[in-house]
């Protein structure tokens, strides 16, 4: 028997998930829990939503952002990119961001993964490196040119776009 949010994931487009969410905060902890998990087709699309509902800054996320952190390594690439995207929007904490930029490290020099979810962790360590410039120095090995092999033209303007703008 699938629940009310499960329903809703599953038979409405992505405005009629949005008004249920909102219209019904109550369902906020069980959509964490979704994304957090592997029940599929359900995580991917409650990860996507808790972004579409989002604001930055969010409080309502606070204390789920270390079960979120530790749920991304396991997941499917777009998965993956759905959390990374409601991370972004969030303060993420000193004590966090290190196992944070560790891990897109990873997913950046996974040549094996979607462009999106490496454009996506690119962007974190941009971002991170914009609040600790002495990390640097730490992404720039990650700018050889076999980690640019297998994205598309848009990625890789995308990519070398933000590091323009970071100087």
């Amino acid at each position: 028997m699938l629940t009310p949010l499960e329903e809703t994931l599953t038979t409405l487009y992505k405005d009629g998930m949005v008004t249920f969410l909102n219209k019904h905060p109550e369902y906020f902890e069980e959509a964490i829990q979704l994304a957090i998990t592997d029940k599929q087709p359900y995580s991917w699309r409650s990860a996507w939503l808790l972004w579409s509902v989002m604001t930055k800054n969010d409080p309502r996320f606070d204390k789920y952002i270390p079960s979120i952190l530790e749920s991304i390594k396991n997941k499917q690439d777009g998965h993956q990119r759905e959390l990374l995207k409601i991370l972004y929007l969030l303060e993420i904490n000193e004590e966090h961001e290190g196992y944070l930029f560790d891990l897109c490290i990873s997913l950046w020099e996974n040549i094996q993964k979607k462009p999106s979810i490496r454009y996506t962790a690119f962007r974190f360590l941009v971002k991170i490196t914009k609040k600790h410039p002495e990390l640097r120095k730490e992404i720039d090995f990650l700018l050889e040119p076999r980690y640019f092999e297998t994205l598309s033209p848009g990625v890789k303007k995308g990519v070398f776009k933000m590091l323009k703008n970071q100087h």
